[in-house]
């Protein structure tokens, strides 16, 4: 094994796989950020790019692009634990990667269909081939079918690999995931003209296919990541995965009810939605805690800071993203005012990176060290890492930032909007008026400015970051299942 530089030849099949996923990620990463500071000038600016590049378009790549990247980098992070994981090669190899360049090739199309017709009629040929219209859903149907079978081709490698290896209990879990990640989807792909009807299946997707299928696939991701970098045991990390997987069924799926406040269904959801949200993050947060403390009692080394420093930042951002700034208007008390207000966009902006950008970022980390030959990514780096320092730094400033700006946004249009003017015209447009609106928002910009520079400095460690290192990282034991 060559060190230092990167080579294929230090990979397995499923690991080279993986580092395709990643880097359309870290694309799309990129993308997301552009869009996104795009979208926040119009907010400021709204005859910015004018007949050029429509706000409603602009944010809906912004979302999209988000959605996929960390889509695919936990596509890219099981494809990369596989191997290790079941002991085995993996099965359907080939069709795995056949996927890869099916559905990248489908995002293609589609983020230049949604930039080339970006207005026109609702109909059978749009929904099919353009935009199906509704928010967060985008996609047009043939997309949306691509999507599944490309899950399905996913859900194959897994199942068959460990079938032919051995089971682990991260293996059973996370096979079981996939089946909810593949099928949860399809509820998003028909239409009831029935608003609340619809609306209520929208939300299958929006919150459980999200929030509650992704929650576990990333606690199956932690899992093993805590192992290969701390070298934790594994019995440790898999029985905060069974909590997790306990606590997604008993409060994950009643928490959903959050989301049926406001979209006429009946009044026992207040109750139920009230009472079950923002108790997920819990266990990931444990089982890293825990991790941490058995690391620390064994005297385990850690040879990847960088790996870990991120593990550990997604331990916070979950928990106040996820948890705290998600809880707080997730009573229907509370939520009566805040809901639809920029405190929505707050919560989401800390809760995504906190919760999914983190550890993604994390395993592009394990994944370079492995690429490069296992080399020490610890103490004594060139330059002191400075690189991944300041890009850890710049990230969760610029994070933390557009949410305190826009929470600061939701907080004035709550007030001003909802309980002053009670939610009338005049009151939307008194509120999107009013100074602390306006400078929130050119905040927002300022922070999403930080945000960007921390993505392209962590761009420039990922590719730089241990050339010519030939020390190599502790070997760490992780106990097969």
């Amino acid at each position: 094994m060559r060190t230092g530089i990167i080579d294929s030849a230090n990979l397995n099949g499923g690991q080279q796989l993986a580092v395709k996923y990643f880097s359309v990620a870290v694309v799309l990463f990129l993308a997301q950020m552009l869009f996104g500071l795009l979208a926040a000038i119009q907010f400021i600016r709204p005859d910015f790019l004018y007949n050029v590049l429509d706000f409603s378009v602009n944010r809906m790549v912004h979302i999209n692009a988000m959605v996929v990247w960390m889509l695919y980098g936990f596509v890219g992070a099981v494809y990369w634990l596989l191997e290790e994981e079941s002991g085995t090669r993996i099965v359907g190899l080939g069709l795995g990667n056949l996927a890869f360049w099916v559905l990248t090739a489908a995002v293609a199309v589609v983020v230049v269909v949604y930039l080339l017709v970006q207005t026109g009629p609702g109909n059978d040929l749009t929904r099919w081939f353009v935009n199906e219209g509704r928010e967060y859903l985008e996609a047009p149907r043939w997309a949306d079918l691509g999507i599944v079978a490309v899950l399905g081709v996913f859900f194959y490698n897994v199942a068959a690999t460990f079938s032919k290896g051995r089971w682990s209990g991260i293996a059973g879990v996370l096979t079981l995931d996939l089946v909810a990640l593949a099928g949860l989807y399809g509820a998003g792909m028909f239409y009831l003209t029935n608003i609340t009807a619809d609306q209520y299946w929208w939300w299958w997707v929006i919150h459980l296919w999200v929030e509650a299928t992704w929650e576990v696939l990333v606690g199956c991701i932690m899992a093993w990541g805590l192992m290969h970098v701390l070298g934790v045991r594994r019995r440790i990390v898999e029985t905060w995965l069974y909590i997790e997987v306990a606590l997604m069924f008993g409060s994950g799926i009643l928490g959903l009810g959050h989301h049926y406040f406001w979209i006429g269904t009946p009044d026992y959801w207040f109750s139920i939605g009230g009472f079950f949200s923002a108790l997920e993050p819990i266990p990931l947060v444990a089982m890293v805690v825990h991790s941490v403390y058995d690391a620390g009692v064994h005297k385990f080394k850690n040879g990847n800071h960088p790996a870990l420093a991120w593990i550990i930042a997604h331990t916070f951002g979950n928990f106040l993203g996820a948890g705290v700034w998600g809880f707080m208007h997730t009573l229907p008390q509370i939520n009566l005012y805040t809901h639809g207000t920029q405190w929505t966009a707050s919560h989401g902006h800390l809760a995504f990176f906190g919760a999914y950008a983190t550890i993604n970022i994390a395993f592009f980390y394990i994944a370079v060290q492995t690429w490069r030959g296992n080399i020490w990514l610890g103490g004594g780096l060139a330059g002191g890492g400075w690189k991944w320092k300041w890009a850890l730094a710049l990230l969760n400033f610029g994070v933390i930032g557009m949410t305190v700006a826009l929470l600061i946004a939701g907080y004035e249009q709550s007030f001003i909007e909802r309980a002053v003017e009670g939610s009338t015209w005049g009151g939307y447009f008194a509120a999107q008026m009013h100074p602390w609106f306006q400078q929130a928002m050119a905040w927002r910009l300022v922070f999403g400015v930080v945000t960007l520079a921390g993505v392209l400095l962590l761009v420039w460690d990922l590719l730089t970051i241990g050339v010519g290192e030939m020390r190599r990282a502790p070997q760490l034991a992780t106990e097969a299942g």
